[in-house]
């Protein structure tokens, strides 16, 4: 028997980019007994729901989960089987490794960050009316009785929560992170000389715990625009940074995009007892079932599980092995070639034996 995980194959290109990573992780050796649950489109073929209790009890029962991209309708339909998941088995830290490998297209060469997002609050919680509802309106009279800005009658409205408890988690998590990994710098992302109340909390939870680490991590804050910019322009100088949930989901999106795009970047979702690990990439519907796209993203998450399970030479075994045929750039799939439409670029399954090759 070996370590009982829980896998999501999800929708759209997620079963051929699990299917790959699967092949890659049973290559090191490592045993892995495979739960596989149905999420997203394929459960509501069979259920009706695009997330049912049974997926919940058996991350729950398993402690780890990896799972492919599952769609989300845009401005209608189910919300986010992603953030339910979150939710639902309180994985409060999403954390993205963003790591320049050689032979990914980027101008810039020397990016090694580490994004640590609060993954329950904030405008991603959930807490919408919808304008026009009873609710909505309800809410409206209410906020307009006791604000003196008042908002206007055709809004819909999201709720922004951000708690002392959640904040000082998180940030927490981050330090415990640059601890265990030998990160030396923390930054605490921002918006409060705008959100003084909200984001006014977050940055005021950070400033709080990183006193209680003073002189073994160094801790500075950056209001979340110029962070932007910063990263642009000098990537380098930072280390490892700890945001709340919306501007982690965005600003994780624009390092992803310094270390060669959304085809490279993996995540994990993190608990105090469950780890669920994941792409960070969407479910890109139009290439389902092509063989075509770049398996990289998920593959590396796996190695993150593999570092999760305590199985560090077969994750060391396996980064190593994507290293190379990254930097050989042969047997890669087309959006890593320099000409997209280079006939010797390979397909999902033949990257992922080539890795195999390398393990």
């Amino acid at each position: 028997m070996g370590y009982k995980v829980t896998l999501l194959p999800g929708d759209g290109i997620g079963p051929e980019v699990t299917r790959a990573m699967r092949t890659c992780v049973e290559a090191t050796g490592v045993a892995i007994d495979w739960e596989v649950q149905q999420a997203g489109e394929f459960s509501i073929q069979k259920s009706g729901k695009p997330l049912t209790d049974e997926v919940i009890e058996s991350i729950r029962r398993n402690k780890t989960a990896i799972k492919g991209p599952i769609s989300t309708p845009i401005g209608k339909g189910f919300r986010s089987v992603n953030v339910q998941l979150r939710q639902a088995l309180d994985l409060y830290a999403c954390v993205r490794p963003c790591v320049y490998y050689e032979g990914t297209k980027t101008p810039v060469k020397n990016v090694d960050l580490v994004i640590f997002r609060e993954n329950t609050e904030d405008l991603y919680a959930g807490i919408e009316f919808e304008k026009g509802t009873p609710q909505c309106d309800q809410l409206l009279d209410k906020i307009n009785s006791l604000s003196a800005k008042k908002i206007r009658e055709d809004s819909a409205i999201s709720i922004k929560p951000i708690s002392v408890t959640a904040s000082k988690r998180i940030v927490r998590a981050a330090f415990a992170y640059a601890l265990k990994n030998g990160r030396k710098k923390i930054t605490a992302v921002h918006k409060a000389n705008i959100m003084k109340f909200t984001d006014g909390i977050f940055l005021k939870c950070a400033q709080e715990v990183a006193r209680e680490y003073q002189g073994k991590v160094e801790f500075n804050d950056c209001i979340v625009d110029n962070m932007c910019m910063q990263l642009v322009q000098h990537a380098h100088l930072y280390d490892m940074l700890v945001l709340p949930n919306l501007y982690g989901d965005i600003v994780s999106d624009l390092c992803a995009g310094l270390t060669g795009g959304l085809g490279i970047a993996p995540g994990a979702n993190y608990g105090d007892k469950i780890a669920l690990f994941e792409p960070v990439h969407g479910s890109a519907p139009k290439y389902a079932g092509q063989n075509k796209v770049n398996p990289t993203a998920c593959i590396l998450s796996g190695v993150l599980m593999l570092k999760h399970l305590g199985e560090t030479n077969a994750a060391n075994r396996l980064d190593n092995a994507v290293r190379k045929v990254l930097k050989e750039g042969k047997n890669v799939t087309y959006d890593l070639k320099d000409d997209r439409n280079d006939p010797t670029a390979v397909g999902t399954r033949q990257m992922a034996e080539a890795i195999c090759r390398e393990i």
